[in-house]
Formats: C-alpha cells, structure tokens, sequence
C-alpha cells in the first residue's frame, strides 16, 4: 500500500503540473489533479494485484513442470 501511496502523491503533482501548464488555471489543474490520479491509482493498486497473481500462477506451472521432468 505504501507503493501506491506514493505513486498517487507523484502522480497528483504530475497532473496537476501538466494541467496548469496547458491551461494557465490553478482551478482546472486542480480539478484534473483530484480526479484523474485518483482513478488511476485504484485501478493501478487492482492491476498491480493481478500481475502479482499472475506471476505467481507462472512460477507454479514452471515449478510443476520441472517436477515432472525430473
């Protein structure tokens, strides 16, 4: 969890960044900063879990497999 903490506070000064830049409002890149990074980092913390799965389900089958080679 603190991994994604720390992601979402990089990416909130990114967006926020990016958007005032573009714009020139302190509003908008405000707004933008909020909402965007929010999203993107729920769905990065679900995507994260499932790479992890996946990883894991991988180094199963090759255990297996190996143990049936041998």
């Amino acid at each position: 969890m603190k991994k994604t903490i720390s992601f979402a506070i990089l990416h909130f000064s990114v967006a926020f960044t990016i958007t005032y830049l573009l714009t020139g409002s302190i509003v908008i890149g405000g707004a933008v900063a909020l909402i965007e990074p929010a999203v993107n980092t729920v769905v990065f913390y679900f995507h994260d879990k499932v790479w992890n799965r996946i990883e894991a389900n991988e180094t199963a089958n090759n255990n297996l497999a190996s143990m049936a080679v041998s």
